[in-house]
């Protein structure tokens, strides 16, 4: 990314105020974030140029949405005379990050997204994260009731996508779980079956593209543990894998494992979240290294250029600058996290 620009002239307040009001006022179509409580309602109109439908710098094709808790807070705090800080935060609110699809009914969240994003003529970004027994019923704990309850809501989610060009991160970290061997054995068949469904109802919307996620490096110590967990969950007939999901492993690890894992899988391309990998993760234990771990920052910038052939897109799945959880201090998972935010930026390189 270009540096931050220079800070704009301060306008008086009456000014700000009087603006803030007239763009409150205009109608604007935007995600549904994860569940979590939303920055401060400063209104949309405070969002960045290139949240009109492009990203910063044209390196993505991917939409920006203009009503994001970043850019929500950038109007927040220039209301109130952060300019400094709204600037540095404009490093997240003018690039794509990842919709999750909410728990209860997805659709009115994803199609919201989705006509703001074919009107912009960009791709929109998805996460889908709802399978029972999801995280081995570790904090925070959810997913669908059963097996039938998460066949309504995938099927929800593929129709609110529709014929819209998308591309969709399925499942984090229930692949990976698969090969660690947290998931009981009573549930094993269950989710690979629910997986599989999962990559067949989403690939009949003709423009989504779908990746299986596949933990990362720290985890999963031997790429080739997973070959045979990510086919039986339908790896073949999805377009790939998805790797560091919600994680800080810096993207050489990252290329590298990749490239291991998919000559293991039959030459399958994957992506990468880089939303927080940009000083690599926080010595220690992988668990509490990797909640809410401070001095973190913003890694790559979301693109789908990414100069490697097995790259398809280095993408910001997790929100960056939504907490972990209750460690360290931070809010309930999921929840935006401003101070949290204006770190990762703060210390981003690019």
């Amino acid at each position: 990314m270009p540096p931050v620009a220079p800070r704009p002239r301060r306008p008086r307040p009456a000014a700000v105020l009087g603006l803030l009001l007239l763009l409150a006022a205009a109608p604007a179509c935007s995600s549904a974030p994860e569940p979590g409580p939303r920055g401060p309602a400063a209104g949309p109109g405070a969002a960045a140029p290139a949240a009109a439908g492009g990203a910063a710098g044209g390196e993505s094709s991917f939409w920006v949405d203009p009503n994001s808790e970043a850019a929500r807070q950038v109007a927040a705090w220039e209301a109130t005379g952060r300019y400094d800080d709204a600037q540095v935060l404009r490093r997240i609110a003018e690039r794509p990050v990842a919709l999750w699809g909410r728990p209860g009914d997805p659709g009115p969240g994803i199609r919201r997204a989705r006509a703001a994003a074919k009107a912009a003529g960009r791709t929109l970004l998805l996460a889908a994260h709802n399978l029972p027994h999801r995280d081995c019923g570790r904090r925070p704990a959810g997913g669908a009731a059963d097996a039938r309850a998460y066949g309504r809501w995938i099927g929800a989610f593929a129709d609110a996508i529709g014929d819209a060009r998308a591309l969709v991160v399925l499942e984090p970290h229930a692949v990976a779980h698969m090969a660690d061997g947290c998931v009981p054995a009573e549930h094993r068949a269950e989710r690979y079956r629910l997986l599989s469904g999962a990559v067949d109802r989403l690939k009949k919307n003709r423009n989504t593209k779908v990746y299986l996620d596949a933990g990362d490096p720290a985890w999963i110590r031997d790429p080739a543990d997973l070959a045979g967990p990510l086919r039986e969950a339908g790896l073949d007939r999805a377009d790939g894998f998805a790797l560091n999901v919600s994680g800080f492993q810096p993207d050489a690890a990252v290329r590298a494992y990749g490239a291991e894992l998919s000559r293991a899988v039959g030459g399958r391309h994957f992506v990468v979240d880089t939303g927080r990998n940009g000083e690599g993760p926080l010595p220690g234990e992988r668990t509490p290294a990797s909640c809410n771990p401070p001095g973190r920052a913003l890694g790559t910038p979301p693109t789908d250029r990414t100069g490697d052939p097995l790259v398809d897109a280095y993408l910001w799945v997790k929100r960056p600058g939504e907490s972990d959880g209750t460690c360290r201090g931070g809010p309930p998972a999921g929840t935006w996290w401003p101070e949290q935010a204006l770190g990762l930026a703060r210390r981003a390189h690019h």
